[in-house]
């Protein structure tokens, strides 16, 4: 009879040396540790003479070939622990584990220091990994009864190391423990097991999925700090204890992240905000977790009750809709197809990937979610548990369970023979052939090959059956898997998200976690969360082909964290995908608008206005009615000032959407603009007056008027435009001042209007503030008032204004004011520009300005259309040039704006048609560009990081001015950029540089300084 009657039980049922050499280096090392040992103690001597037999014995050759031949991770524990191998080959693996057990349930409950318990549970687990492992591989133990070993070990650990620490606190006199005998017992500390710990089914090399409570109505903490931060650092010891690799190893790898919002919650929790989150923003693959939870160490009482309590979450009696949709999103996530999907077998995930172990439990729990609160049979934690129960209740049919039951038990089967070969936590196969080939023969296939088919066959046969599963629902993952369950990154889901264009897979994957947590405001509601669940892959592939996917989807991320609500827009959007796919837009295409939405979350009514795409409204006197509609509700100064703001901003996003879409061109958005700004100006200054008139009264008979100066005046602002602004005023010189309580001098009582007028234009309120003001075109800039009046305006300009003044004075428009006075304005505004200069002298200051723009502001970028030679600068100098040289003669060639200065030159016969042409065409090209850079794009454009959608709106703006010969690409478009930029600037330099540079009359000394 064999000395090692296990050994030779099973002998026959062992895989042959996955890898023959190293089969004979282990049993060249175990035959020199027999040699070392025959010269030792009476007992060294016995244990070598036993290991020698084994060399010896042919059974036992046949476990050191499969154990040393397919993992250096087994032969470590051999060549390390002969002994316990020995009574392993002897007695078998249930003897050496009552050993292990009793050493956990006696000895080690006993240990009051913690270095000899963590070595103690170190050695217990190479025991336990070791016996588990031959059983496994010997076929001598099934399934249920390999991963039941493994889990009740975990647990025993587990409760010995919480017993030992709350002994040790109630030593320190931190808590107080009803039975010091028992630590556990009554503690209100619970350690929950998760995942396959829970159900006891762990695998090999499992991590243990944790959830840590402490009920604050029964614990009795007497420590310094609060009771969360003694149980967070209890909590922490705890995973020290398992995890902490010391020369003995380790116990186990411990993942705490499967608790309520792992992302904002501390490792300990109160039972009590346990329950909320659960109540208030429980999701149901958090449900389908609980289908497997477990008190397994600490109070198991309370941890028992607190599970009690937790059922009517976990198992509803009644499903409405959309909790049946969301539930069927955690298998449509999954990008499933009844055609096998499984391509090749080398490194595919065998838990997460397509047909794995991942799909046969959701095939389960999904269905427990939707049956089990009306079918208490179905609530089973373990997996082919619950696919047998619901074969039994007709829910499944008996072929689909069996043949889910024998690719279960195959997949389980390649996972722990995979983790056994280095205790790697791991399911993906090796993508090399020589490791693949280790493993398969390991597994006791005769080649890789072998082992493929079989494998490919159980994935497809999985994959298949789990596309039947809510057959007609639409899949939410056409592109791959988007799965954003649980607490780990789904490899299929990370590729699937790199392959849409996001760089940091893994961060998007997190940010989508949180928003199933419910940590914004807009996903506090169960159902907001599930809509969100049905629009992500719409949206992540809108957001995937913008220039920057990762940045579009951080804007998007922001707009969601500020907006109030979310099931109303949510549902708009599923209900119109389009709108989706604009707000996507966006986000990827148009930094500075998704930055408006960012700041500004009510922006997004905007989207859902049904006149979002009309035309925009250029009539000043229909918008300033719009906006007294909305004014006549305020009841104080402050209101009027948000309601100004929250009015001009959507108009403002409007117009930015229909830019970013091509809608209108730039000269309709600069006109739209520049009315809005108008319209805000006139209804914003009656109230400031009256403002003012409360702590100072009004000057009698006084008039006020604000001329707009360059792109306001020019009706050709853009999104980025500030307000260029002269006040004006008109008074009896013969009024003292103003009649308020607290009197003013005219000049000064304008001066403060002003100040408060532009307060109330900049100033940041809860609504951002209305534009930023520059002043440095009045008379003598900032050195002079803030408010000037009406003589003294035009007694500056006749007599001491420099050149580049008069430049920007034909851009002046009256934007604001009584009829008289604006019209008295416009006339003394008119007197200055008419007057007849010398031309030399003129063209030579001219030229001079431009020169020193040019060295201050370089040109180089091509897409800097304002400062590049021949751009809208250039084109600027020659209309406010040419309206200098011959107002005097011509004085109808006087216009704000540039375009419009340029058709009445070329009528008035002062600049050739076919120049004027030229001219024209490369503004309004200049100008169409840069309408969508500055309402798309922050900072630099760079063409070579442009999204398509970006691209497209470039490309179409220009066309809406060039619609015979439309660009067809962005190259195109730069093409033509350089030639009307070199014809602007030659027709530049021939009516300016060049009669400059035959000046011998020097230019005023004072334009080397001149502009604001």
């Amino acid at each position: 009879m064999s000395d090692f009657p296990y050994a030779a039980r099973i002998a026959a049922a062992l895989p042959a040396a996955a890898d023959p050499q190293a089969a004979a280096r282990g049993r060249e090392r175990w035959a020199e540790s027999a040699g070392r040992l025959a010269g030792g103690t009476p007992e060294q001597v016995a244990q070598a003479q036993a290991m020698r037999a084994a060399l010896d014995d042919a059974a036992v050759s046949a476990v050191f070939a499969a154990l040393f031949g397919g993992s250096p991770f087994l032969s470590g524990i051999i060549q390390r622990r002969p002994d316990d191998f020995l009574r392993l080959v002897a007695e078998g693996p249930e003897a050496l584990l009552d050993t292990v057990r009793a050493e956990l349930d006696g000895p080690a409950r006993r240990l009051t220091d913690s270095a000899p318990l963590m070595a103690t549970l170190r050695l217990a687990k190479r025991r336990v990994a070791l016996l588990t492992a031959l059983a496994d591989i010997a076929g001598d133990w099934p399934l249920a009864r390999i991963t039941g070993v493994l889990s009740d070990f975990a647990a025993r650990a587990l409760s010995v190391s919480t017993a030992h620490l709350l002994a040790q606190a109630a030593g320190r006199g931190l808590i107080e423990l009803p039975d010091p005998a028992n630590p556990e017992a009554g503690s209100g500390y619970v350690v929950i097991a998760m995942g396959k710990m829970g159900a006891g089914e762990l695998n090999y090399s499992s991590d243990i999925d944790l959830m840590v409570f402490y009920d604050q109505e029964v614990i009795a903490y007497r420590g310094p700090k609060t009771p969360k931060e003694f149980y967070v650092r209890l909590t922490r010891d705890l995973v020290r204890l398992m995890e902490e690799r010391t020369a003995d190893g380790y116990v186990f790898r411990t993942d705490l992240r499967l608790r309520p919002d792992p992302g904002s919650t501390a490792v300990a929790m109160s039972m009590e905000a346990a329950e909320l989150y659960y109540e208030g923003f429980g999701q149901n693959w958090e449900r389908a977790a609980m289908i497997k939870a477990r008190a397994v160490a600490g109070d198991l009482a309370a941890g028992r009750a607190f599970l009690k309590r937790l059922r009517p979450f976990v198992w509803r009696k009644s499903l409405d809709f959309n909790a049946i949709q969301d539930i069927h999103s955690i298998k449509r996530q999954i990008n499933a197809v009844k055609a096998c999907g499984v391509v090749t077998v080398a490194g595919h995930n065998i838990k997460l990937g397509r047909g794995g172990i991942r799909e046969v439990e959701f095939f389960a729990q999904t269905q427990q979610l939707i049956w089990g609160g009306r079918e208490p049979r179905l609530q089973v934690p373990q997996t082919l548990g619950a696919i047998a129960a619901l074969a039994e209740r007709g829910l499944v049919d008996p072929p689909t369970a069996q043949s889910l039951d024998r690719c279960y038990h195959l997949l389980r089967r390649v996972e722990h023979r995979l983790q056994m070969i280095d205790d790697a936590q791991t399911q993906t196969l090796p993508k090399e052939p020589e490791r693949l080939t280790h493993l398969a023969r390991f597994l006791g296939y005769p080649d890789a090959s072998a082992f493929a088919a079989e494998l490919r066959d159980i994935l497809c046969t999985v994959e298949a059956h789990y596309a039947d599963l809510f057959e007609d629902a639409p899949s939410l993952s056409e592109d791959g898997n988007l799965v954003f369950t649980g607490s780990e990154d789904d490899p299929d889901t990370l590729a699937t998200l790199a392959g849409l264009g996001f760089s940091n897979p893994a961060s998007v994957a997190a940010v989508i976690r949180g928003w199933h947590h419910g940590r914004y405001r807009c996903l506090r509601s169960t159902k907001a969360r599930e809509k969100l669940t049905e629009l992500t892959p719409v949206l992540l592939r809108a957001l995937g082909a913008t220039s920057n996917p990762d940045g579009a989807f951080n804007r998007f991320d922001e707009f969601l964290k500020k907006l109030p609500a979310g099931v109303q827009i949510f549902a708009l959007f599923a209900a119109d995908p389009g709108l989706l796919g604009l707000l996507a837009r966006i986000m990827g295409d148009a930094p500075r608008l998704a930055d408006q939405l960012g700041r500004n979350p009510a922006l997004v009514d905007c989207l859902i206005d049904p006149d979002l795409l009309a035309a925009p409204d250029t009539s000043v006197a229909a918008l300033s009615g719009e906006l007294a509609l909305h004014l006549a509700q305020t009841s104080h100064f402050e209101e009027v000032l948000d309601r100004c703001r929250r009015w001009a901003n959507d108009r403002r996003f409007q117009v930015g959407v229909l830019v970013l879409l091509a809608r209108i061109d730039a000269e309709t958005a600069g006109r739209a603009l520049s009315a809005l700004a108008d319209a805000v100006l006139g209804a914003l200054m009656p109230y400031v007056v009256e403002d003012l008139a409360r702590s100072h009264g009004k000057v009698p008979g006084s008039e006020v008027a604000v001329l707009a100066m360059g792109k306001m005046g020019g009706l050709e602002m853009t999104a980025t435009s500030d307000l260029d602004l002269i006040i004006l005023y008109r008074a009896d010189p013969e009024c003292p001042g103003s009649d308020g309580r607290r009197p003013l001098s005219p000049g000064d009582w304008h001066i403060r209007l002003t100040q408060r007028f532009i307060n109330a234009i900049t100033a940041l309120t809860a609504e951002g503030r209305l534009y930023e003001v520059d002043m440095r075109l009045r008379p003598s800039g900032n050195k002079g008032p803030l408010a000037v009046s009406l003589d003294a305006f035009e007694r500056y300009n006749q007599a001491d204004a420099w050149t580049w003044e008069h430049m920007a004075l034909t851009r002046a428009r009256v934007c604001l004011g009584p009829a008289g006075l604006a019209e008295a304005a416009r006339q003394a505004t008119a007197r200055t520009l008419t007057r007849q200069r010398d031309p030399g002298r003129l063209v030579a200051e001219v030229a001079e300005m431009r020169a020193r723009m040019a060295r201050e502001h370089k040109g180089d970028d091509p897409w800097e259309v304002k400062h590049r030679r021949g751009g809208l600068i250039d084109i600027e100098f020659i209309a406010q040039y040419l309206q200098l040289r011959h107002a005097h003669a011509h004085p109808r060639v006087l216009a704000p704006n540039t375009l419009g200065a340029l058709r009445k030159l070329a009528d008035a016969g002062l600049l050739e048609a076919a120049t004027a042409g030229r001219l024209i065409e490369a503004h309004r090209l200049w100008l169409a560009v840069q309408s969508v850079l500055r309402h798309c794009v922050e900072g630099r454009f760079e063409p070579g990081r442009a999204s398509p959608g970006l691209v497209r709106t470039i490309v179409d703006s220009v066309a809406l001015v060039q619609p015979e010969d439309p660009p067809a690409d962005l190259d195109d478009l730069a093409r033509r950029m350089d030639t009307a930029a070199d014809a602007a600037y030659l027709i530049f330099q021939e009516l300016i540089e060049t009669p400059a540079s035959q000046v011998s009359a020097p230019a005023d000394p004072r334009t080397a300084g001149a502009g604001p």
